[in-house]
């Protein structure tokens, strides 16, 4: 086995792993072709991967080869240094895939290493390694979550027939597609729009899944304290996202275990930016925005969409049914939001297109 051939194995090792909101990292710990340690990080506040790795060696590991995913961290945060425990352990080379994304960290636990005699390879499967991590990337760079757009929609664009029945539109292995990344994301946003018109319960319906914490952009607290997303408050995180001018109404909600986030108002609604900010400000770091078409281009407008996962069925609905994006939309062609590095993956009869939503000249995004 090459060093290629190591980090791969680290890759997968890091897969392994839950730590929101930290990175996904594996490390791999290697003598004389000899895999002698291996690690990821598990959780939050658990053990780094590279520290897992040593934990794990069935060997000393001096003057062992250690491949990591990401840059070793240099500071004391929930655990301590990476770097010291390396050179601790008498490591000889480093080989790193991803550097650090915080401008603030980024390049110093590599020259700590080498100001301490270790030999450092960097950048080693770097597009893998950093495949590993947009969420993550995005989060230490903003302080706000990842944004996935994700909606269903027929061949003619439509998430729902005139009546606005929209129950099934993809099948049943796309559907179960939606909750793995239920499973994965920190929280699920909807509008009210959807709450009133579907009453959905927004959870990940996976055995042992995780159900992400639950927003509604409510500017009006128009949510019926009898909707089933209120009647579980008490079991699933729930966050009613509402104006400063219907904060005497939280009472009820409160009471029934919702939080209710009073936010600035924007042009008649919250302003989803205050929003993203103050999800960050609580560790969320990834969502999942299962909105209508409204909430979509408010927050496209607003430049907060990061990707865009569309469920396309082999169907037809025709008519004036909704679309997956509303609003106003772009004035020119050339304004559109375009999406970079797509890829297609047909699930069942149903195909899905996702991209990162490059920048856009609308409204100076």
């Amino acid at each position: 086995m090459n060093d290629g051939d190591f980090m791969r194995v680290a890759i997968a090792l890091a897969r392994r792993g839950r730590p929101s909101p930290n990175p996904y990292v594996g490390a791999v710990i290697v003598r004389e072709g000899r895999v002698i340690g291996q690690g990821w990080h598990e959780r939050c506040g658990e053990l780094h991967a590279e520290r897992h790795a040593l934990a794990n060696c069935t060997e000393s590991p001096a003057g062992a080869t250690l491949y990591v995913t990401l840059e070793p961290c240099c500071h004391q945060g929930r655990q301590p240094p990476c770097t010291s425990a390396i050179l601790e352990a008498g490591i000889k080379r480093v080989v790193i895939g991803s550097p650090d994304p915080n401008p603030l960290a980024s390049g110093k636990g590599i020259k700590i290493l080498r100001e301490n005699g270790v030999e450092v390879t960097e950048n080693l499967l770097r597009a893998e390694c950093d495949a590993l991590n947009p969420v993550f990337f995005h989060y230490i760079r903003t302080k706000c979550p990842y944004v996935v757009m994700k909606y269903a929609m027929t061949l003619d664009g439509k998430i729902a027939t005139h009546t606005g029945a929209s129950r099934w539109i993809t099948g049943e292995a796309a559907r179960h597609r939606v909750h793995e990344d239920r499973n994965r994301s920190a929280a699920i946003m909807a509008g009210v729009g959807t709450v009133l018109a579907d009453d959905p319960l927004l959870t990940c319906r996976m055995e042992g899944g995780h159900n992400p914490v639950r927003v509604i952009c409510d500017s009006r607290l128009r949510t019926p304290l009898e909707s089933r997303i209120v009647r579980t408050a008490q079991k699933v995180w729930t966050i009613l996202a509402v104006c400063e001018s219907v904060s005497e109404k939280a009472a009820a909600y409160e009471a029934a275990g919702c939080e209710v986030w009073t936010l600035p108002e924007k042009e008649g609604h919250i302003d989803l930016t205050a929003l993203m900010e103050r999800l960050g400000a609580v560790e969320i770091d990834s969502v999942l925005l299962e909105g209508g078409g409204t909430l979509n281009w408010s927050m496209l407008e607003a430049g907060l969409v990061q990707r865009v996962q569309a469920y396309i069925a082999p169907k037809l609905f025709g008519g004036t049914a909704k679309t997956p994006v509303q609003g106003n939309g772009v004035e020119l062609p050339e304004q559109a939001f375009r999406l970079t590095g797509i890829h297609l993956t047909q699930i069942g009869e149903d195909i899905l297109l996702e991209g990162e939503v490059a920048a856009n000249v609308y409204g100076n995004h």
